[in-house]
């Protein structure tokens, strides 16, 4: 059977996207923690993220260090992805 869409990803695109998405969700946690939601997210993830708390610039800097790493996610998700698929372009 032929699959149709099984082509390379761009690497640079899903790491910028990736890391743009979990950089505002981090970014807008640590916003919303000042107020009493999401602490226990912001808590959890402030003992990964040197300087991420609840208030305006520890969201900043999750928001920072949050982009990075879901940019590293990225490229090792593309990275995969693009193994797997040359390895199924093999097999045929």
């Amino acid at each position: 059977m032929d699959r149709v869409g099984m082509d390379k990803c761009n690497i640079k695109g899903l790491a910028l996207g990736l890391g743009a998405m979990w950089g505002f969700y981090v970014m807008c946690a640590g916003w919303m923690a000042a107020f009493g939601w999401w602490s226990a997210f912001v808590n959890a993830l402030g003992t990964a993220y040197i300087g991420y708390g609840p208030s305006f610039f520890g969201g900043i800097i999750g928001g920072i260090w949050g982009f990075f790493d879901g940019a590293v996610a990225g490229i090792i998700i593309g990275v995969v992805y693009n193994w797997v698929v040359s390895n199924e372009k093999k097999r045929r």
